[in-house]
């Protein structure tokens, strides 16, 4: 079945483009949340009027994201948790925790879009990614301090 993405969808398209998915996916999952539509002729030939808008759009979202991704580089957050013997955290520091902290700061960020590399279970300092467009990510620095 042929559907037109309505957002950008990983391992599948980007906004705007015409996919060929399977029946049940484009029924069960993607006409209900909104990310697609049944690409019918007429919704076709409606789509070519409106990828224009869509590359005005995408173009300011992604400018946007640039200046966001240059903000948070040269940002530092600091994490402070409970240690237990040679410095070793008691549990680790997860993507809800920085996506907390940069909320404190004035970053709305989801914790989908940030993504830690390995496990934080020490103290010091790890650099983390976080991606704010298709191809547009920043390397954040987190510090993780000593709760005491």
């Amino acid at each position: 079945m042929k559907v037109i993405l309505r957002k950008d969808v990983d391992n599948l398209g980007l906004m705007g483009d015409v996919v060929n998915v399977k029946n049940g996916y484009a029924r069960n999952f993607l006409v209900p949340r909104d990310i697609a539509y049944i690409a019918s002729p007429g919704a076709i030939k409606a789509l070519e009027v409106e990828k224009k808008q869509f590359a005005k759009r995408r173009l300011k979202e992604k400018g946007d994201a640039e200046i966001l991704a240059t903000s948070l580089s040269e940002l530092q957050i600091s994490i402070a948790m409970k240690v237990g013997e040679e410095g070793k955290l008691y549990g680790s520091v997860t993507n809800q925790m920085i996506s907390d902290e940069l909320a404190l700061k004035g970053y709305k960020i989801d914790k989908k879009h940030i993504s830690i590399d390995e496990p934080i279970k020490s103290l010091g300092v790890f650099s983390v990614k976080v991606k704010l467009f298709t191809d547009v990510t920043a390397n954040l620095k987190v510090w993780v301090i000593s709760e005491e």
